[in-house]
């Protein structure tokens, strides 16, 4: 059991936030042990001949056989919604000291070490440049174009989720919401550690004025902290809607709703289960995005939708009405 005690005012500085970084880190989990993440598996086999043009022996060992990263890779977000880019910047920055003993904190033993990182880190500051570089060239090689768009929209739907609960039920249900290893007492959340691979280095943390992140991700299959607690605490959780990922478009019947708007009116509508972009969407349904957007306006018109401006993207979701039509 780890316990991440609040003192009075704690909850005021604890936020929500998503990290495009820390997803790219975390799917190089899925090279590991793809089975634990199968709502990925379709990206997988369409990525696997790209990844033979990367550098996959370094990419595989920034995660350790038990699934844990070096915390330095998935550094917290400096706010809500920040790029790739700027992330990775934050990594190349990392003090050497830093890499080097997160690597060891990872694998725990020297032994453990991978042959390509126990040779990095013999000369730390060049090893840093090949992990950012490796990494971006995985983003832009594997995630950017059509992976990345499907993620964030999964990610802005956990988000909103979350905004409404505190909202309406307040942090008391907000908390162990986020997932069942959770446990809110009212200045203590505690996170069962039953099913951990590897048990954590710590048992007790104080938020003591730092204020906490909380961060969805798909690549988690119960709450996280970070390795080490003396750093600003981030808890991970898994993303509510990760099974989308793998979805393809409905099939188009001949039903009433079809009947009633027509096929792609429909297939939007029954895609909206969860809120999500219009770009997002046309990814999903391989259109453009201008299709999409006609389709839109015209249910949101109808009152089958609402919409909301989340930065420079605008979010759909169905409204009561536009539920009731596609039960």
């Amino acid at each position: 059991m780890i316990e991440i005690r609040f003192a009075v005012g704690d909850l005021a500085t604890t936020s929500f936030a998503y990290s495009p970084l820390q997803e790219a880190v975390f799917s190089l989990r899925c090279l590991h042990d793809a089975a634990r993440y199968p709502h990925h598996r379709p990206w997988l086999r369409r990525i696997r001949p790209r990844l033979e043009t990367l550098d996959r022996e370094l990419l595989t060992a920034l995660v350790a056989p038990w699934l844990w990263v070096p915390d330095f890779l998935t550094p917290r977000p400096d706010r809500a919604r920040p790029a790739f880019a700027d992330e990775l910047d934050r990594v190349r920055a990392t003090p050497l000291e830093v890499v080097v003993a997160d690597f060891r904190a990872t694998y725990r033993t020297e032994d453990a070490l991978p042959p390509v990182v126990a040779r990095g880190l013999v000369e730390p500051a060049a090893f840093l440049t090949r992990i950012a570089d490796a990494l971006d060239a995985y983003w832009h090689t594997c995630l950017a174009t059509d992976w990345w768009p499907r993620v964030q929209s999964i990610l802005e739907a956990d988000l909103a989720h979350r905004g409404r609960v505190l909202a309406e039920q307040g942090a008391g249900a907000l908390l162990p919401g986020l997932d069942r290893r959770l446990t809110w007492t009212g200045s203590r959340l505690q996170l069962s550690t039953r099913d951990f691979l590897l048990q954590a280095p710590w048992a007790d943390v104080s938020i003591a004025g730092r204020g906490m992140v909380l961060l969805p991700t798909l690549f988690a299959r119960g709450a996280q902290p970070l390795i080490d607690p003396s750093r600003p605490p981030v808890l991970m959780y898994p993303a509510r809607g990760r099974a989308t990922l793998s979805e393809t478009p409905p099939p188009v019947t001949d039903d009433a709703l079809v009947r009633l708007l027509g096929r792609p009116r429909a297939r939007l509508l029954l895609l909206l289960a969860e809120p999500a972009s219009t770009t997002e969407l046309a990814h999903r349904l391989h259109v453009t995005p201008g299709a999409v957007s006609q389709h839109l306006a015209v249910l949101y018109d109808a009152g089958l939708l609402s919409r909301t401006r989340s930065g420079r993207a605008v979010r759909y979701a169905r409204t009561p009405l536009g539920d009731a039509l596609c039960c």
